[in-house]
């Protein structure tokens, strides 16, 4: 699952408009199993449309998964739709059901954050993408902007193994009796293209930092130019220097953020960093022009990641996430043409003189969010000083 695999072919897939046929498509032609993860899946026109395709295939003899978290589905997944699934034969699981909203704990935050999917085990969808219908932006100008890939060769094994474990550790810990093994067999899938790619997870035990560690190698190796797409940004001083090391070696790094706020605190706490990463000389261009959902990024025109996870506590420190790395330039120049274009059609630049002019209140505004972030963040056991500062924790001393 960490490494590199060659015979993949990965088609990049633009927002819910490309996404959904595909998925609709490859789920109508599945013989035996169709395996879904998403944090939405929404009673909408869009969720019709996939809760059509997926009974349907149950019709046909097909076994259908769909996992749904908990919290992310609490105001979309409708008594009526859940009826719908599973009286159609879907098997749904709700991935930490919400059973004491008053009662707080946090590993309540550690939610499955994932979009995923795969079809017999030879073709497997990778993105940002929820099941939801990309004209549903309340509060926000539609439509929803966001990515996914489909992607068929070596790399769908992992992509079959981790969605598997996953369904397992549910049923174990929900006491539901399964069929599916906690530690699945690797699955060996012919080669089918000429691209590279691996999937990167991130989960609380042995991948916590997988999706990172992929993100500051790439940023690390790069030569000429860094586009970085996320809806939402707010990243740990390792990040930072990566971003801040590029473009102090001559890299070209450009930011593309969403200017539209839905999470207030974070998006004025990330504001806080706009100072620093604009004396280092890091465009930041915002995207207004409609609801930015996207967390993909382009290196050298021969890099590139599409995924669920954000550059955010949220994502690289709680969440189970899943990000598919992609080593080819046809790929990656084709992600590449789509961001710049949106930068240049929807976004404004972030001028260093105009940020350093704002008022003392948007400045104070700007780090208090910043300070309560970390104080939350703190209190809840997240990040500590290796996120904020880039200390290591000391180890514990040996007995003697």
């Amino acid at each position: 699952m960490n490494r590199f695999s060659a015979g993949n072919a990965v088609e990049l897939l633009r927002s819910g408009a490309e996404y959904f046929p595909a998925l609709i498509g490859a789920i109508a032609a599945a013989t035996r199993e169709v395996w879904l993860e998403t944090y939405i899946f929404a009673d909408d026109r869009a969720g019709d449309a996939v809760a059509a395709a997926l009974t349907a295939a149950v019709a046909r003899g097909v076994t259908v998964r769909v996992l749904v978290d908990g919290w992310g589905a609490r105001h979309y997944l409708t008594a009526p739709l859940r009826r719908r699934l599973e009286q159609g034969g879907v098997q749904l699981l709700i991935y930490r059901p919400e059973v004491a909203p008053w009662h707080f704990r946090s590993h309540r935050l550690r939610r499955l954050h994932r979009k995923i999917a795969h079809v017999d085990g030879t073709v497997a969808f990778v993105g940002g993408v929820n099941v939801i219908d990309d004209m549903h932006t309340p509060g926000h100008k539609p439509p929803r902007v966001d990515f996914a890939v489909r992607v068929q060769g070596p790399v769908v094994a992992s992509v079959v193994q981790t969605m598997a474990r996953v369904w397992a550790l549910c049923e174990l810990v929900q006491f539901s009796r399964s069929d599916v093994p906690l530690f699945p067999d690797t699955r060996q899938v012919q080669r089918v293209g000429t691209q590279t790619a691996k999937l990167a997870i991130r989960d609380n035990l042995r991948h916590r930092r997988d999706i990172e560690r992929a993100y500051l190698a790439g940023i690390r190796t790069a030569r000429r130019e860094i586009v970085i797409a996320c809806a939402y940004f707010f990243p740990g001083i390792r990040f930072r220097r990566a971003l801040i090391g590029a473009a102090a070696r001559g890299v070209q790094v450009t930011l593309l953020l969403q200017a539209r706020v839905e999470y207030r605190l974070l998006h004025y706490a990330s504001r806080a960093l706009y100072g620093q990463l604009l004396a280092s000389g890091i465009a930041i261009e915002e995207y207004h022009r409609s609801f930015l959902h996207a967390k993909v990024a382009v290196v050298d025109e021969r890099w590139a990641t599409v995924g669920s996870s954000n550059i955010d506590p949220y994502s690289l420190l709680m969440s189970r996430e899943a990000n598919l790395f992609v080593r080819d330039a046809g790929f990656a120049q084709a992600l590449r043409v789509e961001l710049l274009q949106m930068i240049q059609t929807g976004a404004r630049r972030v001028g260093p003189q105009h940020w350093a002019a704002r008022s003392p209140f948007a400045k104070a505004l700007s780090w208090a969010a910043y300070g309560i972030v970390r104080v939350a963040m703190g209190f809840l056991g997240y990040g500590g000083d290796e996120w904020w500062r880039g200390r290591r924790r000391r180890p514990a001393p040996r007995p003697h």
